[in-house]
This record gives C-alpha cells, structure tokens and sequence, in this order.
C-alpha cells in the first residue's frame, strides 16, 4: 500500500516560490476573502491587489503573503530604497512591522487602522498573510490624506 502525500503539490509549489526569492502569492482562497466583484486584479512582487474605482480614488484589498518584505520582494519592481507610498486603510487580518528611514518603528496587528508616511520598509510577521483595505488615491494618496510627502519628526 502507497502513502499518500497530502498537499505535496501545493508544498512543492510554495517552496518553488521562495526559492524563486518572493513569497507565494495569497489567492482569495488562502485568505478565506472572496474576489471582489468588478475590481481589477493584479499580482505584483507576490502581492495580491484587488482595486474598485470610488469617488475620485479607489478602494485597494492588498493581501501580503507570509514571508513578504517590502526591501526584498518589491525594491527590485520599483527601484526606489523604500516604500514611497501612503497607506491609509484598515487591516483586517494579520501582523505587519516596519522601519521608517530614520529609524522610527512600527507595528499594526489586525484589526487595526493603519497610517503609514512615505518612506518606509515593511514585512508580513508570522505564517498568516497580512490583509489591508486601502483608501488610495494614487500618487496623491498623501497629499489627500494630509500626510507629510516622507516620514519625518
């Protein structure tokens, strides 16, 4: 009688992925979280974004897998040393730590509302991927938010 290996493929497929130097992406089904109805999905650096148009901006569900880290899997897309971007939103699900360029440290664990200033290092604590709905406005998410254009004192 064989052995059977329960979820071997999804384990090869993970470890695959790490090796490739980026988390696996979180589908909806790993998050327990539907696809949103009408919204553009896309993946970048092992990050799954989900974004519907409202009012004058847009509403993001960002789902960052275990593993992930803001220097390592999304500064080699972007090329800039941090995170530019504001972040104004709610983690639903989730543990998330960082470092702003000066030094100054943060930490949010769901549920949580999250502001976070331009200029940032961020990464996903723990094995459960970290969910963020965000309020973005693109690149003038921090100017329309009243956020300073990077972190400072």
């Amino acid at each position: 009688m064989k052995k059977r290996v329960v979820g071997s493929k999804a384990k090869a497929k993970h470890e695959k992925a790490l090796v490739a130097g980026r988390p696996k992406p979180a589908s909806g089904g790993a998050t327990g979280h539907r696809p949103i109805k009408n919204a553009r999905h896309h993946e970048v650096g092992g990050v799954t974004i989900e974004v519907v148009a409202a009012a004058n901006g847009q509403v993001k569900r960002v789902v960052y897998p275990p593993g992930f880290r803001w220097s390592t899997h999304m500064k080699p897309v972007v090329g800039t040393a941090l995170c530019m971007h504001g972040h104004v939103g709610f983690l639903s699900s989730g543990h998330v730590r960082g470092q702003y360029g000066d030094g100054c440290a943060f930490e949010f664990t769901a549920p949580e509302v999250v502001v976070l200033e331009p200029g940032h290092d961020a990464w996903v604590v723990g094995r459960e991927p970290a969910v963020l709905i965000q309020f973005d406005a693109a690149g003038e998410t921090a100017q329309r938010f009243g956020l300073p254009s990077e972190h400072r004192h």
